[in-house]
Parts: C-alpha cells; structure tokens; sequence
C-alpha cells in the first residue's frame, strides 16, 4: 500500500497592498486593517528612516487610526555606512513583523510603493551574496548616473532595464555584481504567504492631478523646513540627494543649485516632472506581476469584498 504524501501546511495569509504613487495606498491598507483585524508593514525604501516624515509621505498618528504600523522610524538617515539600511535588512525585518502579526492572529497587511523591497519580503528573494567592495564604490560614486547607467547597460543590459536610472546607489551595486559575476543573476525566490495582490492606479491625468496636488499640500504642511532641519542635524547634503526626489530637489533648492534653477517655482515644477516619472518606473515594475488586482484608486474601497472572499476560512 502506497504511503500517502503528506499534505503540506497551508502558507500563511497576507495582503499586499502596492502601485504608484499618490494613489491612497496607506488609506486602503488602514481601512483594511480596520475591517479584517490589520496591522500595516510599511515597504517604503525612505519611510524607514527616522525624520523623512513629509517628503516620504509618512502616514500620520491621525491617519493611522489606531492601527498599528510596522517599519517606519527604524534606521538613521545620516550619512553612516554602519547605519545603511538595505533590503535585506528590510527583508529580515519585515519577516520578523509579519511574524508577530501572525502569532497574534491578526493580518499582515504589507503596503508601499518600492516594489523591489516587495518582492525581496514577500518572495523571500535571496540576492547575490557578493562581499562590498569600498574602494570600488568609492571610484563609481564620482561618476554622473548617465555614465553609470551606461556601463550597467553594457553589462548586464536585462539588469539595466529594471534599474531606477536616479538611484545612484542602486546602480553601482550593480555594477559591483556584474563586475565581479559577469552580470547580475536573478534573484532565487521562495514562496513564504499565501499572498492577496491588490493594485490601486489611476488614469494618467488623474495621477498628475493627484502629484500635483498632494505636492502642494506636502509644501504646506513644511516639506521645505523638514529638509532644511535634517541638514542640521547631521544629514549631509550628498546623503539628502541619494533620498530622491523630494530630498533631492529641496536639497539642491537650498544650496541655490544649479543656480539658474533655484526659484521655487521653477524647483516644484522639476519636482513635480519627476516624480510623475518615477510613478511610470513604478508601474513597469508592477505591471511584471500578472498576480496583481487592479482597481481606481478613487474607488479602492471595491476591494474589500475581494480581501473578504480571500480571507474566509482562514
């Protein structure tokens, strides 16, 4: 008599809650939470520094509502290499949060906009174990990204293509692997939850409108004065860059560079270009994942009978 297999454990249920930016995802995650026994992990590759609240669109006590929220405040935005965060920092801790989430019975809820920390939780992707090499680093980090984006084009052009062409840093660990490997391999991947995919977008005018009025408020609410106040506490104005967007154009703001673009208009106006451009990086990385509900980001709250369909029998 044939031995029966045995029948493997059920993987353990989460939401993940992603898309571009300025689309309400910490507000659907939040109503989530409340409806289905939630706590937020929050995969944004800036909100776990402490002090990049405004430009980083941190949610707020008020907007938390209540529900706890895992991943934000974690690592020191000064310029210290000990104090670097990188994604498998952010992989072993988001696991470790989803963990205790788990254990108390309630729901993960993973929610942000940085898709390649998304994928290294939630797939447990494993990365090239390639040692860092300083003096290299050092070498590259002399050069403009145009120059390094070439040079990572002509290694590894499948790389290349998945590559934030503004994030500096990212950039030139490519390279490090690719020089040292020949190219950078795929990730190895290893399901850990049985996860529920939920995508908010909009239509690309919408989404503009949403940038630029969600930047307007952010301005308001004192982005301006949060840059200048991270200088002053020993964020230097190389490390203020490498944040992106925001950090980056106030920062370049601040110091009058360059000095034929320091009007603050003329500053929002690059800002504002930007970040619509990011938004577009942002949905090439998502739109590789067939897995992904989709729904209008001004009618999000249609995905809480999926969430509930998903959940029953938990």
């Amino acid at each position: 008599m044939k031995r029966q297999a045995a029948k493997r454990k059920p993987l353990p249920k989460i939401a993940v809650v992603l898309g571009p930016t300025a689309t309400g995802k910490s507000d659907l995650a939040v109503e989530l939470a409340l409806a289905f026994g939630g706590e937020v992990v929050s995969a944004d590759s800036r909100q776990v520094y402490r002090g990049l609240d405004i430009g980083a669109g941190k949610v707020t006590k008020t907007e938390m509502k209540g529900v706890p929220h895992h991943l934000l405040d974690v690592a020191d935005p000064r310029d210290r290499r000990s104090a670097r965060y990188t994604v498998d920092d952010f992989r072993r801790d988001g696991q470790a949060a989803i963990a205790d989430i788990l254990s108390r019975g309630r729901l993960p809820i993973v929610c942000g906009g940085t898709g390649f920390y998304i994928d290294a939780l939630v797939y447990d992707e494993r990365f090239p174990d390639v040692p860092p090499d300083q003096a290299l680093r050092d070498r590259l980090a002399k050069r403009t990204t145009e120059s390094l984006m070439r040079e990572i084009e002509r290694l590894d052009p499948r790389r290349a293509r998945d590559l934030d062409h503004r994030n500096k840093v990212r950039i030139i660990r490519a390279i490090e692997i690719a020089r040292t490997l020949g190219s950078v391999p795929p990730a190895t991947r290893n399901k850990r939850y049985d996860a529920l995919w939920i995508g908010l977008t909009a239509q690309p005018d919408d989404l503009r409108k949403r940038i630029h009025d969600r930047l307007l408020r952010r301005m308001d609410a004192g982005m301006v004065r949060e840059v200048a106040s991270l200088h002053r506490k020993g964020v230097s104005w190389k490390r203020l860059h490498a944040f992106g967007l925001e950090y980056r154009h106030i920062a370049l703001y601040l110091q009058k560079k360059p000095r034929k673009k320091t009007d603050k208009t003329n500053m929002l106006e690059a800002l504002e270009h930007d970040i619509v451009d990011f938004s577009k990086r942002q949905m090439r990385w998502f739109k590789r994942n067939p897995a992904i509900r989709w729904f209008e980001a001004g009618k999000r709250s249609a995905a809480i009978p999926l969430v509930r369909r998903f959940l029953k029998g938990r």
